[in-house]
């Protein structure tokens, strides 16, 4: 079995960061000791060939001293490339280009445990607080978006790098083996287009703006289909989504608001009949219900709890998966509160204002409270893409989408992890959304 010897200092998060790497990422047994006698991370394999990882982070710290703190954050990186990386370079967030390798021996440079780790735990928002009108990181201030890696599941690539010198030391255990998924999820943020402030304000357009009667009546005429329970309203896309997802052997998740305190919650009710009719329906074909805490309570656990409660009590059953409305996320704060409540599966962490891995990485992992010093037990699956992120915050037109989609959804497969992609499903039948329909139901046409 693969030995591992860390310098003693901050052993809480070395022995994290490893853990996640070798056991989580890759599958390999191992066995870990702190050691004060030794500055850096030393891999000893069966056959007595080692690698040492330079701890060109934690071992720089005062005696005494925090790692939560903005001057760590690097400034800039470096990218550099070496005989065991996968991509045509990587990402040097802590550490150096340095390598030297034998037959028995590896000395590398790059810190790829502290590394990983500050993309994992998202201490770097913690420290910067920068925020957006939702109190929210922005991606813009983000390391990987400021040095363009923001693409690249970078922990994915570290792991690999790890794999690839292990490999050439002749490690004999077989890897972790792992299969692409697409994890389709749907926040249901609003259930009734056809309200009457909507539809007085919709023809009066029709008849002054765009001077259509015709368009007028039409639009009363399916606003009264409506309303008389002979049609389904623009945002019941639920069996149409359900069609999509079991052409290609999924399930789709379906998150609920069931409560909230604010002008962006409550726009539906839990217990109304059109909503019960419709979380009827989902679980009468064996998709997933899960739970969206409204926009308070991503901070808040008694608001939270309460919601979660609300929401099983209609349920009739535990809900243990869902997101944060308006993708609000605080570190550590709202992965405790989530693992606390015993949720089991958490897709809120990727930035609103920007695609790409948030955390560095397309597997699911349990995230590290950087506060208490604690693995936790819910799994984070942090969110890929997010179709308002690409339309209302990107601008892209349907084609630049579908692109954007299809290269994000390539990484995530050429790794074989989890492709995380929010629609909600509001947005496909209104005017804003009516050209973007048809890229969503190609791309699951073609088994996404």
């Amino acid at each position: 079995m693969i030995k591992i010897i860390t310098p003693n200092k901050f052993s809480q998060e070395k022995t994290y960061i490893i853990d996640i790497l070798f056991k989580s990422f890759l599958g390999i047994d191992y066995i870990i000791n702190n050691n004060d006698g030794i500055t850096d991370y030393k891999i000893i394999l069966d056959n007595g060939n080692n690698i040492i990882i330079k701890d060109h982070f934690f071992s720089k710290l005062a005696k005494g001293d925090t790692y939560l703190n903005i001057k760590n954050i690097p400034e800039d990186i470096r990218f550099s490339k070496n005989q065991f990386t996968v991509e045509a370079d990587i990402p040097i967030i802590y550490g150096t280009d340095e390598l030297k390798v034998s037959d028995d021996k590896i000395i590398c440079g790059i810190d790829v445990f502290a590394s990983a780790f500050f993309m994992l735990t998202r201490w770097e928002e913690y420290v910067d607080k920068a925020r957006d009108i939702h109190n929210r990181f922005p991606a813009s201030e983000s390391l990987a978006f400021k040095n363009n890696f923001m693409d690249r599941p970078v922990v994915n690539e570290y792991a690999e790098m790890l794999w690839n010198m292990l490999k050439h030391l002749g490690h004999k255990q077989e890897r972790k083996k792992r299969n692409f998924e697409i994890i389709m999820t749907h926040d249901v943020d609003n259930l009734h287009y056809w309200k009457y402030v909507n539809i007085y304000r919709s023809l009066a357009g029709d008849i002054i703006k765009r001077k259509s009667l015709k368009l007028a009546k039409s639009r009363f005429s399916k606003f009264v289909s409506y309303k008389l329970g002979k049609s389904k309203g623009p945002h019941d896309t639920f069996d149409w989504l359900m069609d999509l997802s079991e052409s290609v052997d999924i399930k789709s998740r379906f998150y609920f608001m069931s409560g909230g305190t604010t002008d962006f919650d409550n726009e539906y009710s839990i217990n109304e009949k059109k909503c019960l009719k419709v979380i009827n329906r989902i679980k009468n074909r064996g998709h997933i219900i899960g739970f969206h805490p409204s926009y308070n309570a991503y901070n808040d656990p008694i608001q939270w709890k309460k919601e979660k409660d609300d929401l099983e009590t209609v349920l009739g059953f535990q809900v243990k998966e869902g997101r944060n409305h308006y993708l609000r996320f605080e570190a550590p704060t709202t992965w405790q509160i989530w693992n606390d409540n015993s949720m089991e599966m958490d897709c809120t962490v990727g930035y609103a204002d920007r695609e790409g891995f948030r955390c560095g990485t397309c597997y699911e992992f349990k995230p590290f409270n950087f506060l208490t010093r604690k693995k936790l037990n819910v799994k984070e699956y942090s969110l890929t893409i997010m179709e308002v992120t690409l339309v209302r915050y990107r601008g892209f037109a349907p084609c630049e989408m579908q692109k954007k989609i299809a290269l994000l959804k390539g990484v995530t497969k050429r790794y074989s992890g989890k492709f995380v992609l929010l629609w909600h499903n509001s947005n496909f039948n209104t005017n804003e959304w009516a050209g973007y329909k048809s890229i969503y139901a190609k791309l699951m046409n073609k088994g996404f």
